[in-house]
């Protein structure tokens, strides 16, 4: 694929979970604490939140509130109407980790993932589980033994795709009506297991770290490789289709239509991105539309 990259918004700490959402591109900012939107050309940049215990996932319910991971205590916040922040669901009790990636179905359920274990302080990789939040805000434990759960995919048909970072693999479950996951399998294996849980030696044995991830209208799945510098489209069984490679580090993306937008950074080590503004979104065009 020609790599016609180009940078839509910079001055960043760390961007991530990117969404295309009523004709903005929404985002979130890890360390300045901000949730923001804008046109698909960075134009009409808005601050829609400050979550100080550090942004992540974010979908929306089916009347149109906002909903933000909150990594740092575990929280799923909903914006109500007002612009006022409460508290949706509480994981701290639930979650091994900070909360991760997060994708909400038409049913206004949330599934979200978690680190597991302390990756910033160098801890030994622990496998975390994922979980369903309810509208109501009743908690419920899906899966278990899952490789640092980052991006979620929902397929039309009602499969769940769950991109396993330190995992070398994407894993599969099929939805059931009352919000289950069955029939787990892996999707796409891209090399085996670490054996080293340390997250230097971790990274050494990865193939393909897939992060952030969007679907296309093929049914293909777009993913951030954290640890390739490249945004590969793989399709189910693990064959990668086509590679971008942007020049920079990537750790998300959505879809708009063919443009393919990314979170870029140096890297992702939390005191480096702190001390610095070097974040950015990037965009660049592909063939198949988004789903």
């Amino acid at each position: 694929m020609t790599d016609k990259v180009t940078t839509v918004l910079d001055g960043f700490t760390f961007t991530e979970a990117p969404r295309w959402h009523e004709g903005r591109l929404w985002f979130s900012d890890f360390y300045s604490s901000r949730v923001m939107s804008a046109r698909a050309d960075g134009a009409d940049l808005r601050l829609e939140a400050t979550v100080e215990q550090q942004p992540s996932g974010l979908g929306w319910l089916p009347d149109g509130r906002l909903l933000i991971v909150s990594m740092r205590d575990r929280r799923i916040l909903r914006r109500e109407p007002d612009g006022t922040l409460v508290t949706h669901a509480d994981l701290s009790g639930h979650a091994t980790g900070h909360l991760n990636d997060m994708a909400v179905d038409a049913e206004g359920r949330a599934y979200v993932g978690n680190f597991g274990f302390d990756l910033m302080a160098g801890d030994p990789i622990e496998p975390a589980a994922l979980h369903r939040a309810d509208p109501d805000g009743t908690v419920t434990e899906l899966a278990t033994g899952l490789w640092f759960p980052n991006a979620i995919a929902l397929t039309p048909g009602g499969t769940v795709l769950v991109n396993e970072t330190f995992g070398n693999r994407i894993t599969a479950f099929d939805l059931t009506p009352d919000g289950t996951l069955v029939n787990r399998r892996i999707w796409a294996e891209f090399g085996p297991l670490p054996t080293d849980l340390t997250v230097a030696g971790a990274i050494a044995q990865l193939t393909v770290a897939p992060d952030g991830a969007c679907l296309d209208a093929e049914g293909a799945l777009w993913v951030a490789d954290a640890v390739g510098g490249r945004l590969i489209r793989v399709v189910e069984g693990g064959t990668i289709t086509d590679e971008v490679r942007p020049g920079t580090n990537v750790y998300a993306c959505a879809l708009s239509g063919t443009t393919l937008f990314a979170c870029a950074a140096p890297d992702f080590f939390e005191h480096a991105r702190r001390a610095a503004t070097e974040g950015s979104v990037i965009a660049v065009p592909v063939t198949v539309p988004a789903a």
